[in-house]
């Protein structure tokens, strides 16, 4: 699965998966850019998991803000 998050102040794409105790692991991100998305639902994608998803990365961690 993936969401849209800011990472380290950057716009992103994060991966994850769901373990057996209902927890999210992330397993990696990919920078993007806004132009890259045009319609009106990815950007009402973009401006929800934005609001509800920032983390710093830092040796090869996710810390949540």
């Amino acid at each position: 699965m993936w969401c849209f998050a800011k990472i380290n102040n950057k716009l992103a794409e994060i991966y994850f998966e769901k373990t057996k105790s209902g927890k999210n692991k992330i397993i990696g991100h990919c920078y993007v850019s806004l132009k890259d998305f045009k319609s009106r639902q990815e950007k009402s994608w973009l401006e929800n998991d934005t609001k509800k998803f920032k983390f710093t990365y830092k040796n090869k961690k996710y810390i949540e803000i």
